[in-house]
């Protein structure tokens, strides 16, 4: 138990300096913007969608159907929300308990003591387990592994009490009284296991491993062993129905898996699995073949860990001369050796006479009684038990062990833990999202330190004087000692996004710079951000998201030619990019090419959803497409086709859109077509989305005043002011309501509040000014107008109302200027042609000169 406690600590200990830490990379998307963690969304979500919030059967999908580790990130959003401390402190104790579990797993393995506080220790501070436990999405991984231990522990409690009353094993029975016993921990470990897929999917290999553990570790045998044992005349029947229960229910687990997420594998781009994608058979192969020895390496050696290795960070292996093949030659090689040695019958240097072995290692003797004596202190390396009958080894009447399984038969059991868990990323039955993720390596790790353990603990027990044990000791303390320090290294990488991303640039440069760019934009940086995603594409030219990204923060810097240019490029390289199209629209639209904005919002809204990866904020751009087209037709008075994009959007929108600007454009549409019954309705739908919407006060406050209910009107208009009393917008429609209703005074007062707040907004300044005109408050009339002429000089309406107020207010010669500029602007412009000649005709009764010669004579007015 103190073994436990002390490696509980250490893996607690060393990850505490994350729970200060940020979300980071992945997090987002599973948690802030994941709608099946809010409240309001109905749990038996969960159930159909996969670990990004996505429909399951969607054709975008990742299929990854986590449901009890989303349950538990609902579980952390409903006691804290978003607050990140509370993600991370339940991952690190998660982490502890794995830690404590795993230890106590490999005591019996091992021999207690300080070979099982090894494995521990090896596992508590391994630095490739940094992502799982600092990113909160690694909770994936850390469950899943939690439960595959508590699988493993059930199951060998099942074989510890498969025996007969006599304590001997396999008679085909649990004896006496035990067999409930016996078969209730079975029965756990089948529903640990189906908890270990439902954190993650590699949990169901647990069935695998407990399989192995059954065969090696519990029964001991060897390879030659097995085909007696499984098909000879003398078949074990507890034994086969033991593992005919694990791969049936294993067959379950993956069927049901299957079918639930629509019998379809997922869809992956090719910058998340370049290798998948290539056409060339030889690249895939070569390539799919040193993936596995790459992440071996890291398990062995993690000096370079990234957040992201996904694109070109791992180049594809081409061809045969490329020398990452040695690598892969020497990984199979020595995992063939492994094996071999594992599989191999008695011990080396073991002679076998007569049914009796003698093991020459100086540590144990078998005389054919089926018992080896263990040395005291647990150092034993000891080949199988035997029980000679007629010179073979009666597989049927074991003792109990009382010593340590056989190093070769641990060897087997490690790599099977170290192997079966990594299989599902090794692209050999599905291609995988990633090349090389380092979390996916947290439960094939427990295979890697218990294999260390054992091969420490057999060097040991080999070497003969005590200098050469006290530096293995050493050797073992130091690493142990290295990889806590490199671990505290990596949490400090861990702690923020820059620090992370900054540390990723050496293995995946251009996904480094790019996300770092986004990191330094949301502190303010632009510069800097602006800097960091052209650094990213010049590593990566073509990438989508790059692009936009730049694009975006050239349109934030109103530098809206170029921001065009990016997007139209980010177009290019994925013409799926709903966003892209979204913000060429918008830009468009203010520029006035009105058609071209027309043909890309309606492109983006016939963009299908099928093989997104992100399907929902694909939905979102293509919502606010429609909304954006819907509103340049409505502006430009087409109600009846604004309303029907308008009604598009609404069955496209998805669950996390926020709807009420949309509702409060259909109140107006409806407005407009004085369809006042179905604007009310959308006001108040506007409304009910978001209670503080502004917009929607005011125009339902309108529609209110319109309708006769002037004090239910005045009550909205108030209340738009008193959510923002800052805003000017509020002023100036409640000002217009009091001068409908001939308070003349309070509505001018209004206007020049309204002016003053926003006084860089034409809109307003330019109604304040017609508000202050209708008030005859005209010398304050002609200020407003004045401002709003600076603001919008090349407005022909802004010119001749500045025009008018002067007429009236006597400034003749002025007034002239202004509607020859506003005609200049809009030479056909009717009233401001019979107000110039009003005007000239003032002039020459009081014999002042106009400017007829300027270009234009009187008689063409």
């Amino acid at each position: 138990m103190i073994t436990e406690l002390v490696c509980t600590a250490v893996a607690v200990g060393l990850y505490l300096n994350t729970l200060d830490a940020d979300f980071c990379y992945d997090d987002s998307r599973a948690i802030k913007t994941n709608q099946d963690l809010l409240p309001e969304t109905p749990w038996t979500h969960i159930l159909y969608d996969d670990f990004w919030g996505t429909l399951l059967t969607h054709s975008g999908s990742h299929k990854s159907f986590r449901p009890l580790c989303t349950l538990s990130f609902r579980l952390n959003y409903t006691l804290h929300g978003l607050h990140p401390w509370g993600y991370h402190l339940l991952n690190v104790l998660l982490h502890g308990l794995v830690t404590a579990l795993f230890t106590a797993f490999s005591r019996p393995l091992l021999g207690g003591g300080w070979w099982s506080l090894l494995a521990g220790l090896l596992f508590a501070s391994h630095p490739v387990h940094t992502e799982a436990v600092a990113g909160v999405v690694g909770r994936a991984d850390i469950g899943a592994a939690l439960f595959f231990l508590l699988s493993l522990h059930c199951y060998v409690r099942h074989c510890g009490l498969r025996r007969d009353a006599h304590g001997t094993f396999y008679t085909g029975q649990c004896g006496g009284s035990s067999i409930t016993r016996c078969w209730g921990w079975m029965l756990g470990s089948l529903w640990f296991a189906a908890a270990s897929m439902l954190w993650k999917e590699q949990g169901v290999t647990v069935l695998a491993v407990s399989a192995v553990y059954d065969l090696f570790v519990f029964q001991r045998i060897r390879f030659r062993q097995a085909l007696p044992l499984l098909l000879g005349k003398k078949k074990n029947t507890g034994v086969l129905l033991s593992l005919g229960v694990l791969a049936s229910w294993g067959v379950i687990l993956l069927s049901a898996r299957l079918y639930w997420m629509g019998n379809k594998p997922p869809n992956f781009s090719n910058s998340d699995n370049p290798a998948a994608d290539s056409p060339h058979f030889l690249t895939r192969t070569l390539t799919f073949l040193h993936l596995p020895a790459a992440n071996a390496w890291l398990l062995l050696c993690p000096d370079k860990l990234s957040f992201d290795w996904s694109m070109d960070a791992v180049p594809l292996v081409r061809s045969f001369t490329d020398w990452r093949n040695l690598h892969t030659v020497a990984f199979y090689g020595g995992f063939i050796l492994l094996v071999l040695f594992g599989l191999r019958g008695p011990i080396s240097k073991a002679k076998e006479t007569n049914g009796k072995t003698h093991c020459t290692n100086g540590k144990s003797i078998t005389n054919g009684n089926g018992y080896h004596a263990p040395d005291k202190n647990h150092n034993t390396d000891q080949g199988p038990p035997k029980n000679p009958v007629n010179g073979s080894a009666d597989l049927h009447h074991f003792h109990p062990r009382t010593s340590l399984p056989p190093t070769e038969n641990l060897v087997l059991f490690s790599i099977g833990v170290l192997s079966f868990p990594f299989i599902p990323a090794t692209n050999l039955f599905f291609y995988v999202g990633f090349v090389i993720a380092e979390r996916v390596l947290y439960i094939p790790s427990i295979g890697f330190c218990l294999l260390v353990a054992a091969g420490a603990r057999t060097s040991y027990v080999r070497l003969r004087t005590r200098g050469c044990k006290a530096l293995l000791l050493c050797l073992c303390t130091g690493l142990v000692l290295l990889n806590g320090l490199r671990t505290v290294q990596r949490n400090r990488d861990w702690s923020n996004e820059e620090n992370l991303y900054k540390s990723g640039i050496n293995v995946n440069p251009a996904k480094a710079w790019g996300n770092l760019g986004n990191v330094l934009k949301n502190q303010g940086k632009m510069a800097e951000a602006e800097k960091a995603y052209r650094n990213a594409l010049h590593y990566r030219g073509n990438m989508a998201d790059m692009l936009y990204n730049l694009g975006l923060l050239l349109q934030e810097n109103e530098r809206f030619s170029e921001a065009l240019h990016y997007y139209k490029l980010a177009i290019g390289s994925r013409p799926t990019l709903a966003s892209a199209y979204l913000n060429t629209g918008i830009i468009l639209m203010n520029q006035g090419n009105l058609e071209e904005a027309k043909r890309t919002f309606l492109t983006c809204a016939e963009i299908p959803d099928e093989n997104l990866k992100d399907p929902h904020a694909h939905k979102s751009s293509v919502t606010s497409c429609l909304y954006n087209l819907g509103k340049l037709l409505h502006e430009q008075g087409q109600q009846e086709e604004a309303l029907s994009f308008y009604k598009e959007a609404v069955k496209k929108m998805p669950r996390q859109f926020a709807p009420h600007s949309l509702f409060n454009m259909m109140g107006e549409a409806y407005m407009r077509l004085n369809r006042l019954e179905e604007a009310g309705h959308w006001y108040r739908e506007s409304l009910r989305a978001k209670p503080d919407h502004i917009p929607a006060h005011l125009t339902y406050g309108k529609l209110l005043s319109i309708i006769g209910q002037k004090a239910e009107a005045e009550k909205y208009y108030l209340r738009a002011i008193q959510l923002d009393p800052t805003k000017g917008n509020c002023y100036m429609h409640y000002g217009q309501f009091l001068l409908e209703q001939t308070r003349l005074g309070e509505a001018a007062a209004l206007a020049e509040r309204a002016a003053e707040l926003d006084s860089s907004e034409f809109d307003v300044v330019f109604s304040a000014a017609h508000m202050l005109r209708q008030a005859n408050l005209n010398e304050a009339a002609e200020r407003q107008y004045e401002r709003a002429a600076v603001l919008r000089p090349d407005y022909p309406a802004a010119l001749m109302n500045l025009g008018a107020i002067l007429h009236l207010n006597g400034k003749l010669p002025e007034a002239e200027a202004n509607y020859l500029r506003a005609l200049q602007l809009k030479p056909d412009d009717v009233i401001t042609q019979s107000n110039l000649r009003k005007l000239w005709n003032i002039m020459e009764r009081q014999g002042l000169r106009t400017k007829h010669g300027l270009g234009m004579q009187k008689s063409n007015l």
